[in-house]
């Protein structure tokens, strides 16, 4: 009995640095998913629009420094290829067609690729002004369809186009030649309506109203319209009904002047 316990003991011993040196060659299993690295520039492969044209410089390298290829424009789409970090900001080496490679800055773009763009545009477009602010407004409403900002922005953006009648129509007072538009066949509306400073509007899908009686421009309300459709129940709803009534108001009321 004695003899068998110690053969069983010698086999057991044998066979454990064979075991030991097995477990050593036995493949670390792999966590299926992103590598770290991966997971850091999660952006790559995606594609971004740009937006802050003060930062859309593309350059050849990934610097602040380095040599510019071209300054993009807002709304121009890019790929993103790859990412890096230099002189305390991050760039990203992006493909702009049709046949431009280089780095730019992050901020300069916006995309639903990254946590935190959506409200960072929107907080861009309520701090600018002008053009700029209708501009980044529309390129906050194409690529946010879903946003929770998405009622306000609608509501912001009706507003400051109505705003910009006011101005538009006091120019095209001042710079359409009335003499001219009188010796013409022509609709007086027509001229409004195919008055130069409108163009940049146009380009970007919206439409303008003419009163003819005022002579005064006013924005279509798609906005307004959009809103009262799409978010009846909001606060938004309520005001951009109120827009609704005031624009029809007028454009049938509005007497001669």
């Amino acid at each position: 009995m004695k003899i068998l316990i110690l053969f069983v003991l010698a086999l057991v011993f044998s066979l454990c640095p064979a075991w030991v040196e097995a477990q050593k060659r036995r493949p670390v299993p792999t966590v299926k998913g992103k590598t770290a690295s991966a997971q850091k520039h999660r952006e790559i492969g995606g594609t971004a629009i740009v937006i802050d044209e003060t930062l859309s410089v593309l350059r050849m390298k990934p610097s602040l420094f380095a040599e510019s290829v071209q300054r993009m424009r807002r709304g121009r789409k890019v790929r993103i290829l790859g990412a890096a970090e230099a002189d305390g900001v991050k760039f990203y080496r992006v493909s702009a067609p049709p046949n431009n490679t280089g780095w730019v800055q992050s901020d300069a773009l916006f995309g639903k690729f990254r946590t935190g763009d959506e409200e960072r545009l929107a907080r861009l477009v309520q701090a600018s002004d002008g053009f700029d602010q209708i501009e980044l407004a529309v390129n906050f409403l194409e690529i946010y369809p879903d946003s929770q900002f998405h009622p306000s922005i609608l509501l912001l953006f009706g507003d400051l186009l109505e705003e910009t009648c006011v101005k538009l129509s006091k120019d095209a007072g001042s710079r359409l030649n009335r003499r001219e538009m009188a010796a013409s066949a022509a609709p007086l509306h027509s001229y409004y309506l195919n008055f130069v400073s409108i163009d940049r509007y146009r380009k970007l899908g919206i439409l303008f109203l003419f009163n003819s009686p005022s002579r005064t421009f006013h924005y279509d309300g798609a906005s307004w319209k959009e809103i009262v459709k799409k978010y009846p129940a909001s606060a938004e709803a309520v005001e951009a009904q109120k827009r609704l009534d005031s624009l029809r108001m007028k454009m049938e009321n509005t007497p001669a002047k």
